[in-house]
């Protein structure tokens, strides 16, 4: 299959390039690519550069690969995503993180910028991801299955591993920093949502929601990758607001939130590395 063949492509470009792979990849949401000034030892390369790999267009994604230390622990940095929004296929939108776990990664972090729901959820906080709705009308797995890839049917009842969740926690209790828990509403964009689409994800269970992540963790999920989630809450959902919602401000909330994530991120690491 042709999206394959590009996939195992790129992972040889990579490992051709960066070398052996790290055990953890961060995929760096809108405005949390600061986190990457924390890394050491670091090769670059734009993502133009790597076979296959689609451009971010979006401001406040730079668009690089980034391999370095992070706490002394070997670990690669993806500094901006694409969306669905911005023309590229489901296939598209998941071949790096295909790519990232065909060269050897194990465990994937996913982070994102999302609007707060769950109203203890405040601007620049950070929520710990236990589960998410797929409401993108989406799913990367749709087409013919290879078997030597993953399962046809899988199980989805902890797409978002349990240990590394425990792990995130005990590094946000030890730094002091505030983690919430909650469930991640993934909707396409690029339009913010309604006040009505909003009271409807609310009943339906979600306390923050976004335009990303979630065909990222179900494709990394697939092929036998653990997988962590964390938002940054950037701003308050349509109808909880008292001002327009605008990207602006979703980069300016990140940024702010972008400290914390990186020393829960370094803590995070270090106990993986134990």
């Amino acid at each position: 299959m042709k999206h394959w063949n590009h996939v195992d492509e790129t992972a040889k470009f990579l490992a051709q390039t960066l070398g052996p792979p790290p055990r953890v990849a961060i995929i760096l949401g809108s405005g949390l690519s600061d986190v990457g000034a924390a890394l050491s030892d670091a090769r670059t390369v734009a993502f133009h550069e790597i076979p296959h790999w689609p451009p971010s267009t979006v401001a406040g994604h730079p668009g690089t690969l980034r391999c370095g230390h992070l706490a002394d622990t070997p670990v690669a940095l993806q500094l901006g995503r694409v969306h669905f929004y911005e023309g590229h296929s489901p296939a598209d939108v998941v071949l790096p993180i295909r790519a990232l776990v065909t060269w050897g990664v194990t465990n994937i972090i996913l982070t994102n910028a999302a609007g707060g729901i769950n109203e203890d959820h405040k601007p620049g906080s950070l929520m710990l991801i236990e589960d998410h709705l797929n409401l993108t009308g989406q799913n990367p797995l749709l087409g013919p299955n290879d078997d030597q890839r993953g399962p046809r049917f899988p199980d989805m009842s902890e797409i978002y591993d349990r240990a590394l969740r425990d792990h995130a926690m005990a590094a946000a209790a030890q730094l002091n920093i505030s983690l919430h828990v909650g469930v991640y509403a993934g909707l396409t964009g690029p339009s913010y949502e309604t006040p009505a689409e909003i009271r409807m994800l609310r009943r339906l269970g979600a306390d923050a929601v976004g335009m990303s992540t979630v065909l990222e963790a179900i494709a990394a999920h697939h092929m036998g990758a653990r997988v962590l989630g964390i938002s940054s809450i950037t701003n308050a959902a349509a109808g909880l607001a008292t001002a327009p919602l605008s990207h602006d401000d979703v980069q300016l909330f990140a940024a702010r939130a972008a400290e914390n994530l990186a020393r829960l991120l370094a803590a995070l690491l270090t106990r993986l590395g134990s």
